[in-house]
């Protein structure tokens, strides 16, 4: 894990990048704007890529200076350009009847961090790990995937639940840049790869919506059932 030694100066480098990440998730779950969404995914992508190819330079990986430029270009720029697409289409603006208040859902997700921090400091003593890097790390994971899940139980348009869930799986992939930077770049551009087919999946859901119940509201899917 990189997080065993790494110095003061890359620790507080990565750190940064990884609050600032979660920072970018807590503006998507406190607002009911899809743009915002959009934008605020796309920044935290390119910082996960900026991430990556810090690690990259200071590890010497080089095969993460690939990653940091898929990311950019798949998480950052291709993936909200087709749900910003989805949305002109349909014309969706923003989330109307979500479960839950934009300041209730923030409260929650402060409580999802704290929850991480707990439980990312009991599985740091019990690996045996020190490092603040790592527990920070295992925190915003954590914290990214519990906001992620969050915002799939309190949203009911279908692209704030696609946004969700890649909001889950940026946590991941950037919990792993800085725990395993080694992983096997086969890997690594497979979860890239899923990605795309996940935005391609949902754009086919959102349209069925549309043209079957007028509304890209998920709750209209149980019509569906029985």
């Amino acid at each position: 894990m990189h997080g065993f030694h790494a110095t003061p100066i890359e620790a507080s480098l990565f750190g940064a990048i990884a609050i600032a990440s979660l920072l970018l998730a807590f503006v998507m779950l406190g607002s009911r704007w899809l743009r915002h969404y959009l934008i605020a995914f796309a920044a935290e992508s390119w910082l996960i890529a900026l991430l990556s190819a810090a690690i990259g330079y200071i590890d010497h990986y080089p095969e993460l200076y690939v990653i940091a430029l898929l990311t950019a270009f798949f998480r950052g720029t291709l993936l909200p350009y087709l749900l910003l697409r989805i949305v002109r289409r349909l014309n969706v603006e923003r989330e109307l009847d979500p479960i839950l208040r934009p300041s209730s859902s923030l409260v929650l997700g402060a409580a999802a961090v704290i929850f991480a921090l707990v439980v990312s400091a009991h599985i740091s003593r019990a690996l045996g790990l020190s490092a603040e890097v790592v527990i920070l790390a295992l925190t915003v994971m954590l914290s990214m995937k519990l906001i992620g899940y969050l915002m799939l139980a309190v949203r009911h348009e279908a692209i704030s639940q696609e946004l969700g869930l890649l909001v889950l799986e940026n946590g991941i992939f950037l919990g792993t840049q800085i725990l395993v930077p080694g992983m096997p770049m086969l890997l690594e551009l497979v979860i890239l790869f899923d990605l795309l087919i996940v935005v391609v999946c949902f754009g086919v859901l959102v349209r069925y919506l549309m043209g079957q119940v007028g509304s890209t509201s998920s709750t209209k899917l149980r019509r569906l059932v029985g």
